[in-house]
């Protein structure tokens, strides 16, 4: 129950962030904002690891494999697309193309097993929860 509302509190955030950086956009540019976004993350992220864990930095240079540590960088293109798409297409069909291609691409992920997630069997069901989303956003789409 716990990790369902994360995952709502996370889904809220996220379409809040990306209104707020779009906005932010139009009075810089959309690298000032993404810097901007990326550099108060990490002044959020050092404070909290000050109050709350302590553990060293240097675990970083465990990370197996290597390019395991892009995910930082990933987050400066999340950004970035999140801002261009809003702008374009708005809040709401934005995040609906997003979260249905976020839903595909974890499932491709499972079922794959990629990037050490365990392998998951393949399931009708998923591919008709995916398809009615799909369809959900074609509906979406059109007025």
């Amino acid at each position: 129950m716990l990790g369902f509302l994360i995952a709502l509190l996370s889904g809220a955030l996220m379409s809040v962030q990306g209104v707020f950086n779009t906005q932010v956009t139009k009075s810089s540019s959309i690298w000032v904002t993404s810097a901007f976004v990326q550099f108060t993350a990490l002044l959020v992220c050092l404070a909290a690891w000050m109050i709350t864990d302590r553990s060293s930095f240097g675990a970083l240079t465990k990370v197996e494999p290597r390019y395991m540590l892009l995910g930082g960088a990933m987050g400066a293109f999340i950004t970035i697309t999140v801002i261009r798409s809003m702008d374009m297409l708005g809040p709401a069909r934005a995040v609906l193309f997003i979260v249905v291609c976020q839903v595909l691409v974890a499932y491709l992920i499972e079922l794959f097993g990629l990037w050490g997630v365990e392998k998951q069997a393949f399931e009708w069901r998923k591919v008709i929860g995916i398809a009615v989303s799909v369809i959900g956003l074609i509906i979406f789409k059109f007025k």
